[in-house]
């Protein structure tokens, strides 16, 4: 790929991967380095939540490895899709694994470059739009604003593989700050009784950003208290990113003038 004006894009040398992101979803939000990626890899290892036409962007004659982690049913394990890559580059391989959002949050990017290091693999980051804050600020939430808060918290939803590592969302709560979480929904319940233990009242303003930048992109406003409820009500599922506290009120105030995402 070659833009005028642009630097010019590095080469992808064989027997190397890249770690990308591929962002929320809309094939429009991908990075022209992630592009660049696509177009040049031999083998794509892919989430399940990569777009289809993101994939199509491939050359002809290289390999997709479908790797994605689904709730509640039969998944790779991480040590499968570490040992893919490894295997893959060491065949010379042009690698690419590609993650929806960004491979650094909540991707396992990091224990993937770890494990390529460990084998003596070369590895390549390249950073995508974060699904959480591509989906607020297109739902019209902003993440930060000056009137609400400096700080936001950005937290998982599930636990850990061994069960073991359950966020404290009492502890979450009380740092006053929104909270947007990803992958919440076998969690919700549970998730928005602690964090009003933790303080946060019941008519916290809440949204659900459902499929967030797809043609089945769903918004449903909401409170804290009635959260869950409203999401079985609702009808919402996953993939849902769900944001808690002041500024999930504030899409009200441009909604009239705020152009879709289409």
């Amino acid at each position: 790929m070659s833009l005028p004006g642009f630097p010019p894009m590095p080469d992808f040398p064989a027997g190397e991967v890249w770690l990308a992101g591929a962002g929320p979803g809309d094939p429009r939000l991908l990075t022209l380095l992630a592009l660049h990626a696509v177009s040049a890899a031999d083998d794509i290892v892919h989430d399940a939540l990569v777009d289809a036409r993101v994939l199509a962007l491939k050359r002809a004659d290289a390999e997709l490895i479908a790797v994605g982690k689904r709730g509640g049913r039969a998944s790779p394990q991480q040590r499968d899709i570490n040992e893919v890559l490894v295997e893959r580059a060491r065949l010379g391989r042009r690698v690419l694994r590609l993650k929806g959002g960004d491979p650094f949050v909540f991707g396992r990017g990091w224990e993937e470059a770890t494990a390529l290091t460990a084998a003596g693999i070369r590895f390549r980051v390249i950073p995508g739009v974060t699904a959480g804050l591509a989906a607020t600020a297109l739902a019209g939430i902003p993440a930060t604003t000056r009137d609400t808060n400096h700080a936001v918290v950005l937290a998982a939803g599930h636990r850990a593989e061994d069960g073991q590592s359950a966020a404290d969302w009492v502890a979450l709560a009380k740092l006053g700050q929104p909270i947007i979480l990803y992958m919440p929904m076998a969690q919700l319940a549970e998730m928005a009784k602690a964090l009003q233990e933790g303080g946060l009242p019941a008519d916290t303003p809440a949204a659900m950003i459902q499929s967030a930048t797809t043609e089945n992109e769903r918004v449903v406003e909401t409170r804290l208290g009635t959260l869950a409820s409203d999401a079985k009500s609702s009808g919402i599922g996953s993939p849902c990113i769900v944001v808690i506290g002041a500024v999930a009120a504030l899409r009200d105030q441009v909604r009239s003038t705020m152009v879709g995402w289409s």
